[in-house]
């Protein structure tokens, strides 16, 4: 049962406990087991870690803490989850953003309209922010890239930073 899961996708130790105790496999029995497929090199978490971040930094461009709350949630040790994000930095992060607001910045949209500038500078930002990034970094990457499309006059919201 466990070879078909981490053939499937790979999982975290945590991940398969999970699958044994739904199956009313004893805690023993699981532990030993789990053991053994680190033994062999099946179960790494570490390494599961590092590949998790690559690929969901890539496909969704989440920040740091987003990527943090999912190694937690998939059962990653704190350690462990702070050695695999280690391999992003504060550039990539700001550099993903930019991109991500690049591409749901609509250039046909007229944000001459101080009302329609704020709009989209704040669902730009909210954007950022489910994503992970902090409040002021969205802030600013929405501001620059705004003001990179030749928007003027951009304040900053009351409340944002």
């Amino acid at each position: 049962m466990l070879l078909r899961q981490l053939t499937a996708a790979a999982r975290s130790r945590a991940q398969l406990a999970q699958k044994l105790a739904e199956k009313e496999i004893s805690e023993e029995t699981a532990t030993r087991i789990l053991d053994r497929y680190e033994d062999l090199g099946l179960i790494d978490d570490a390494e599961y870690a590092a590949m998790y971040v690559r690929s969901r930094s890539a496909s969704r461009k989440l920040a740091r803490p987003a990527l943090r709350r999912e190694l937690a949630q998939k059962g990653i040790d704190p350690e462990t989850a702070q050695r695999a994000l280690s391999q992003r930095t504060e550039e990539d992060e700001r550099e993903d953003a930019r991109a991500l607001v690049r591409r749901r910045l609509r250039p046909e949209r007229d944000l001459a309209d101080p009302a329609q500038r704020e709009k989209a500078l704040r669902r730009l930002v909210a954007m950022l922010a489910r994503r992970g990034y902090a409040p002021g970094m969205a802030f600013e990457i929405v501001r620059t890239v705004m003001a990179e499309h030749g928007e003027t006059g951009l304040e900053e919201p009351s409340g944002l930073v």
